[in-house]
């Protein structure tokens, strides 16, 4: 089986109440079109995975990012491919997030994490994510 190697960027901020919040993304198109995951892509040829995910969020979202630290790589098994997935704690240094791929997105506090329908190696991360918010 093909493995896909991709990075993810949990995007984290706090809203006006003070509390934490994730930057979560809805697919606009493919096989897993609507459901939502973490923004991110693929790693090229000669990239970090640091870099690789700068470059993808300016891509997709037009906005600058510090990478943090890693919080989990997901090893998942799609129909097709395995999925082998860096998912790190990334910031906003500059950008509005713009929507150039993506169908949807929304700012998700603690107990919203699990209010959206996450593609499935998004989800294994979800709980880690939760705990450490």
């Amino acid at each position: 089986m093909k493995t896909i190697r991709v990075v993810a960027a949990i995007i984290k901020a706090v809203n006006e109440q003070g509390e934490p919040i994730i930057f979560a993304t809805q697919r606009g198109y493919g096989d897993f079109k609507d459901g939502w995951e973490f923004p991110g892509g693929k790693i090229e040829d000669g990239e970090t995975p640091e870099q690789a995910l700068k470059r993808e969020i300016m891509e997709e979202l037009d906005t600058e990012i510090a990478v943090g630290d890693l919080i989990d790589t997901i090893e998942y098994d799609y129909p097709t491919f395995h999925l082998s997935m860096d998912c790190f704690w990334c910031e906003i240094v500059k950008g509005d997030l713009v929507l150039k791929e993506h169908e949807a997105a929304k700012w998700l506090t603690k107990a919203e994490l699990t209010s959206v329908d996450w593609l499935p190696a998004d989800v294994t991360l979800v709980e880690k994510i939760k705990k450490n918010m």
